[in-house]
């Protein structure tokens, strides 16, 4: 076939294929309705996981799987605001990590909704003006994030979700890279970009800011000045990206939490998030521990934290692997209650197996 042709016959496929995306969201809108009437969350993780999972074992390619799901995630986007508009809260301003972690797992569609702080995302989901919440929970370099720690343990919300985003450096700005004086960034920014910004910089100062999304907002304002930030930051603020990935160590990921006023369904590679303490006593988390092993239930994260009613008492965090309607995991949490002082079951969710 000619390249005419070619073209033709893509043409042709691409009308078929508007005309069937348009057939799914019409029966998209008939879902919206029935959920209306039911009261059903919009967004339905496992429901999400298990779209993902067809249309991977449905492809034959030559097309590679991650452009098949970045492609269904945006059209799932499109979905979400025919049955009734998403808000998302995020950790702003507009152009922070979080704010890209929100964009590459809820798409262009929904409404984003950029907040001060963690504790305002917990408290806009917990009072319903936000649909979801993104909160970062840990980083592979810097560990755990105080303040979702700190807010788990006062809210009422559930964690439905979880996001795993490698985490890249740009450094950004509207001038060479030899007439750069400043460079604005977070604090723990500049301790990733050690080693890069020593080996390029003899000059330049550093100045520390709130958030790599003000250190772009500075940038694009001022002469000679430049942000170690996102590159969406760079498009929201008009500024260039003069060198990307300049972080020393390239295995940099930050796990997020999606949190809601309900958990997810189990979908058969879940995770549960709870939160006890126990008494103050030698031996009390070998205890818990113990219980863990007995029923074979799997801990792959756990967190510390000082408790604000009690001196020398703690709070722990443990994500572990099933679902908290799995008859080992329900068995175990009735046992472990008899060592604890408090326990609480922060949300079953279905497991990050890739990078955004």
């Amino acid at each position: 076939m000619s390249l005419e042709e070619l073209r033709k016959k893509i043409d042709e496929l691409d009308h078929q294929l508007v005309k069937l995306l348009n057939e799914r969201a019409r029966v998209v809108v008939e879902i919206g309705k029935l959920k209306s009437k039911t009261d059903k969350p919009v967004y339905a993780p496992d429901r999400e996981k298990a779209v993902f999972a067809r249309i991977v074992e449905a492809n034959e390619g030559p097309l590679p799987d991650r452009c098949l799901t970045a492609i269904w995630r945006e059209l799932m986007s499109g979905s979400f605001v025919l049955e009734r508009p998403l808000r998302i809260g995020y950790l702003g301003p507009g152009g922070s990590f979080s704010h890209t972690a929100s964009m590459l797992k809820f798409g262009q569609s929904v409404e984003y909704e950029p907040l001060a702080d963690i504790t305002s995302i917990f408290d806009e989901v917990s009072k319903g003006h936000c649909d979801l919440g993104l909160v970062p929970v840990e980083n592979t370099m810097g560990g755990g994030v105080i303040e979702t720690l700190d807010a788990l343990i006062d809210s009422d919300v559930k964690i439905c979700a979880e996001v795993l985003m490698a985490i890249h450096h740009s450094l950004l700005g509207n001038c060479s890279l030899e007439e750069i004086e400043k460079i604005y960034s977070k604090p723990e920014v500049f301790a990733q970009c050690r080693n890069w910004l020593s080996a390029t910089f003899k000059d330049a100062q550093t100045v520390p800011v709130a958030s790599t999304a003000k250190a772009a907002q500075i940038a694009a304002d001022e002469p000679r000045a430049a942000a170690i930030g996102s590159n969406v930051a760079a498009e929201l603020y008009g500024l260039r990206i003069i060198c990307e990935n300049i972080e020393d160590i390239a295995n940099n990921i930050t796990r997020f939490l999606i949190i809601s006023r309900e958990d997810a369904k189990p979908t058969g590679e879940d995770k549960t998030a709870i939160l006890f303490s126990t008494a103050h006593k030698a031996g009390a988390l070998v205890d818990v521990l113990g219980v863990f092993k007995r029923y074979d239930i799997n801990l792959t994260n756990i967190e510390s934290r000082p408790s604000k009613k009690r001196q020398w008492e703690y709070y722990f965090f443990v994500d572990l692997l099933g679902h908290r309607t799995d008859k080992n995991v329900q068995d175990g949490m009735e046992e472990v209650r008899k060592h604890c002082l408090q326990l609480s079951i922060l949300g079953s969710f279905p497991r990050a197996m890739e990078l955004l």
